[in-house]
């Protein structure tokens, strides 16, 4: 019961706590991934048990743990295995993007192993299961029907002498111990899992690339989208009101020449935008790297820009990371010097060395200069180089407009 009592102005309730314990001890049975686990568990023990019935000999569960082995050791099986463990173990689908547990094949002789423990833990695990379950629930039967004063012959577990009625209070505490059982294995079974058939060191970090790389182009298309759009709309909103206050043809002619060529470029811009969201749905070493940069060369000399390009030493050899924002560097810069220069002579420069990339880009320099407003691509090659540990520097050097990269290789 619960009883309420002021103290204070304030209402105390007491009485609740055993409620709540209760509660937290039945909530696991209320969950349908608790009984899905056990029967993860069992199936894991059906072709050894039927063997055990054709054998008649305990040697069996012997061959079957060494069977499993080489079956481990096949890159295809984790992916079955973590399907399984997905579905029955935690209760998510197998599409899910949870990554607790990987549904990928076996990559390096690590995962393999891995699996390998994870298939004779699983069997060593369903057999307790098995046997406890099955035991306890029979101790339970034979407990009633010994207080009923039927005979028992002796279980397992249990060694009854005589029939006592008193036999039918221990009953539940059998049926207490299989429901133990079956939530203490599952929950063990998921830790196991989780530990076993979870990402790997190499694919914890390829995670943690593409997450970065999904977290800069998302800072990225935020800032342009603010700068480029936020700039085309108040130019067309100011533009607008001045010409319908002015009242004058030949203005009004000049501001919307003015509002169409801003509007132009925002659009150009939003498509430039458009194109990263939809390649974000790519895998990260799906993406262009510095090897690709004679596409963006072709792209600006298609565009009417004369490109004169020095690439010095293995490009290939540059770690994925760095060759990807390297790539990324380039584009944004060739994009400001078609954007604010036009068809211009434009040189660069790209040196792989022993401890790091130099990227250099350089065109005649113009009268537009990117302002603090509108140099949102400035600051995200200035972003994306300091995110590497790198340093980016930009401005006029004799000139010239520069865009001069430094990104360590270690």
């Amino acid at each position: 019961m619960e009883s309420v009592s002021p103290v204070r102005g304030k209402l105390v309730v007491r009485g609740g706590w055993h409620d709540d314990q209760m509660v937290r001890l039945l909530r696991p049975f209320g969950r349908a991934v608790t009984y899905t686990r056990w029967l993860h568990l069992l199936v894991a023990i059906v072709w050894p048990s039927m063997w055990l019935f054709i054998e008649e000999a305990w040697w069996t569960w012997a061959v079957a743990a060494a069977v499993l082995v080489p079956v481990g050791l096949v890159p295809a099986m984790r992916t079955v295995e973590g399907l399984q463990a997905r579905l029955l173990l935690t209760g998510h689908r197998h599409d899910s993007a949870s990554t607790d547990i990987v549904v990928a094949p076996s990559a390096s002789w690590g995962d393999r192993w891995r699996l390998v423990v994870w298939l004779q833990a699983r069997l060593l695990l369903g057999f307790v299961v098995s046997l406890l379950s099955v035991h306890l629930l029979l101790a339970a039967v034979d407990l009633a029907s010994s207080a009923f004063g039927r005979d028992v012959e002796d279980g397992v577990l249990l060694v009854l002498d005589g029939h006592h009625w008193w036999h039918i209070l221990l009953a539940p505490l059998a049926l207490a111990a299989l429901a133990g059982t079956v939530v203490g294995s599952g929950d063990l079974a998921t830790a196991l899992a989780r530990r076993l058939l979870g990402p790997s060191p190499a694919e914890r970090l390829a995670a943690m690339e593409e997450r970065t790389e999904q977290l800069l182009e998302r800072t990225r298309i935020a800032r342009e989208l603010h700068d480029s759009i936020g700039h085309a709309l108040t130019v067309a909103v100011v533009q607008a009101g001045a010409a319908r206050a002015a009242g004058d043809p030949a203005f009004t002619d000049r501001a919307l020449d003015a509002i169409e060529e801003t509007g132009r470029a925002a659009l150009e811009d939003l498509e430039r935008v458009l194109g990263i969201l939809r390649e974000s749905e790519r895998p990260v070493s799906s993406r262009p790297t510095l090897t690709d940069a004679d596409r963006l060369l072709e792209s600006a000399r298609a565009s009417g820009a004369k490109v004169d390009a020095e690439l010095t030493g293995p490009l290939d050899t540059v770690p994925g990371p760095i060759s990807r924002e390297g790539y990324r560097i380039l584009q944004e810069s060739l994009t400001n010097v078609l954007r604010h220069a036009g068809a211009v002579p434009v040189r660069i420069r790209i040196e792989v060395a022993s401890d790091a990339l130099d990227l250099e880009v350089r065109n005649p320099l113009t009268a537009e200069i990117p302002g603090p407003g509108r140099g949102s691509g400035l600051r995200g090659i200035r972003e994306r180089a300091a995110l590497l540990g790198g340093d980016a520097h930009t401005g006029p050097d004799q000139g010239d407009w520069q865009v001069q990269v430094r990104l360590p290789l270690r």
